[in-house]
């Protein structure tokens, strides 16, 4: 159905041009206890959602809206199995990735959770292997440096993770990643290692993408032409595919291959076997700790009633913003070093789900869908984009996200940090009005320079400590948040078709870069110009 379509999407309208005025300090004021109102707790995590530009009538007509457009009903199919991804006629269940719980889930006949397991299980063992150094390299040495190579949500995922939960990893286990096709994230990547202690993990689910397989392929002839062996490749590479025929053409063997499915999403697949490498880098416990903070989400998405949904008031509140406010980014700020990774993680998220312009019907849409998502970690951030936050012409929704207990001992700079957490979202909220500033006693002409407006929406994200499980319990969160909006826009968002046109050009034009000639036929002027110009300069 088209939301617009909607008398649910009218009474919003309607609600929204009744508040669009709306001031969060002159609310705060009539109601002292507005907090309250706002406030939740679930799964580790504290979420107040009361600096948000939003009235006791808001959340309500927005759930209207999700009832009218059958969110409940859209929820259950998905945990269910059925083939809601209709472009590819697949189903969406990476929830069964992390069903730590159920003893089976049968999808058309098969229980998938029996595979699941079954692909755990072979990951554990050979994790074991490496952890207790029966996995050797070719020359007998132990592996102490992992690279995974892989692009998109076969290393976006990992890395993120990986880096956010450094503090839990396994000792003499060095992890990195390898996906930009740039060579020199390959040579800067690897200096520093050495081929008889380096495992390789090649994540490619069809053992095909390009910049996956070129760095493979370069991979493989550093360790090659290291030991003068074609033999040296089963004992430093593994490889998570389901083209168990190309991995084995590629020199690893058969027992080294781990599998994933069709109904795994590249961007929500880090909790099946392409997590390797955080099993290795974390650990089998933290690996299942994290998989326990999915489920918990899960869970709480699945079975709450979606007044007190926390993914789904989350995902109403975006759309309030994108198609009411008409804003067109959203800021995701962690104050916490450890997150550095984490926008650049849901802009993948977010963004490659529903970045789309159909809808289910193939129609175009006449609507905003989904949002710009960028970040930074604060205070970086503070001292970066907050400007333009704050006394700015556009508004951007915030999602701060902190934790109340660090993972050091340095208590004297997590206090400073959190400190600036609450004073942003204050200060974002409220400003600072011409007559406050007029107290300072500085001159006049000044005064419309330090003013700020406030009325900046954000939402606070407050964890006890960042462990394997809370971060589980975000990555949840933030995926369910982002499919509660693809139903409200009424769009496929497990597909991800905008990403094939580049590569079938690129594909094209590396022949002709191979050939040296550029067929002017099948390129627009300015193509054909940076082409003849990028051959003519490389030959220089």
């Amino acid at each position: 159905m088209k939301p617009t379509a909607s008398k649910e999407w009218q009474e919003l309208i309607n609600h929204f041009n009744e508040i669009q005025n709306f001031s969060l300090k002159d609310m705060f004021i009539e109601n002292n206890m507005r907090a309250n109102d706002f406030t939740f707790e679930q799964s580790g995590y504290y979420f107040d959602l009361s600096k948000n530009l939003i009235t006791q009538n808001t959340i309500p007509l927005l759930i209207k809206l999700a009832r009218e457009l059958k969110l409940e009903h859209e929820i259950e199919d998905m945990f269910s199995g059925k083939k809601i991804n209709q472009t590819e006629n697949r189903s969406v269940l990476h929830t069964a990735l992390r069903d730590v719980k159920s003893s089976e889930h049968i999808v058309d006949g098969q229980d998938i959770l029996k595979n699941v397991n079954t692909e755990i299980q072979k990951m554990e063992s050979f994790v074991q292997t490496v952890h207790k150094g029966d996995f050797k390299g070719y020359t007998g040495k132990n592996i102490k440096n992992v690279v995974n190579i892989g692009i998109g949500g076969s290393n976006l995922g990992p890395l993120m993770v990986y880096e956010a939960l450094k503090h839990y990893s396994v000792e003499n286990i060095n992890v990195q990643f390898i996906s930009n096709i740039d060579g020199t994230h390959f040579i800067e990547t690897i200096k520093d290692l050495h081929p008889e202690s380096t495992l390789f993990v090649i994540c490619s689910k069809t053992f095909t993408t390009q910049e996956t397989m070129v760095n493979a392929f370069t991979a493989r002839k550093w360790v090659q032409d290291y030991f003068g062996s074609e033999q040296a490749t089963k004992h430093h590479f593994v490889a998570v595919s389901t083209n168990i025929e190309k991995v084995m053409e590629f020199g690893i063997g058969r027992n080294n291959i781990f599998q994933f499915w069709d109904w795994v999403g590249g961007r929500y697949s880090l909790t099946s076997a392409i997590g390797l490498s955080l099993m290795i880098g974390l650990g089998i416990e933290n690996f299942h700790l994290l998989r326990a903070g999915f489920h918990q989400m899960d869970q709480h998405f699945k079975s709450t009633d979606l007044e007190k949904n926390i993914p789904v008031l989350l995902g109403l509140l975006g759309v309030w913003y994108n198609n009411f406010f008409k804003v067109e980014t959203h800021a995701i700020i962690p104050y916490d070093q450890y997150l550095k990774y984490l926008p650049g993680y849901l802009q993948q998220t977010d963004m490659e789900s529903n970045g789309k312009s159909t809808d289910r019907n193939g129609e175009y849409v006449d609507y905003q869908t989904g949002p710009i998502v960028w970040g930074e970690p604060g205070t970086d951030g503070q001292h970066a984009f907050f400007q333009l936050i704050h006394q700015g012409t556009k508004k951007i929704p915030c999602d701060f996200i902190g934790f109340v207990n660090p993972l050091h001992e340095l208590n004297h700079h997590h206090e400073i940090l959190l400190a600036n957490f609450f004073a942003q979202q204050e200060a974002l909220a409220f400003g600072k009005s011409e007559a406050e500033v007029a107290k300072e006693n500085i001159d006049s002409w000044l005064i419309p320079f330090r003013t700020f407006q406030g009325n900046n929406p954000s939402t606070c994200i407050l964890g006890e400590r960042l462990t394997p499980e809370s971060l589980g319990v975000l990555i949840a969160l933030y995926e369910h948040k982002v499919f509660v909006q693809g139903i409200i826009w009424n769009i496929f968002s497990f597909d991800q078709w905008g990403v094939e046109l580049g590569k079938q050009l690129a594909s094209r034009i590396l022949a002709e870069i191979k050939n040296g000639v550029v067929n002017k036929a099948q390129h627009d002027n300015s193509t054909s110009n940076l082409l003849q110009y990028y051959l003519r300069k490389s030959k220089e």
